[in-house]
């Protein structure tokens, strides 16, 4: 950390390969270890439903699911569509227009 202005700046070395820091990894949850099989109980099946449709829905990504899950983004992606979720469109949500342009006009 290098201190500029009264303000936390982290300086990060180009030579080391990263220049930004990386996204964390999420870890399984334990309800989740060791089901990702293709022979799931139905218990384990509706669990897994349940999950990822409120979880999705509340805002988490395929990515994150899939790591809480321990399943593939495709598994999870098959989840939702079985358990009758709509999915949202790939990518960031688009900012509201009001909220980019306060007063309205880009000029």
């Amino acid at each position: 950390m290098k201190k500029t202005a009264g303000a936390a700046v982290t300086e990060y070395r180009q030579d080391d390969g990263m220049s930004y820091p990386s996204r964390p990894v999420l870890t399984v949850l334990d309800q989740f270890c060791d089901t990702a099989s293709v022979r799931q109980s139905a218990a384990q099946r509706h669990q897994l439903l349940k999950f990822v449709a409120v979880e999705y829905q509340q805002g988490k990504s395929l990515r994150e699911l899939a790591e809480l899950t321990g399943r593939t983004q495709s598994a999870v992606r098959r989840a939702l569509d079985q358990a009758g979720v709509v999915r949202r469109p790939r990518g960031a949500q688009p900012i509201a227009s009001s909220s980019r342009h306060p007063g309205g006009s880009p000029n």
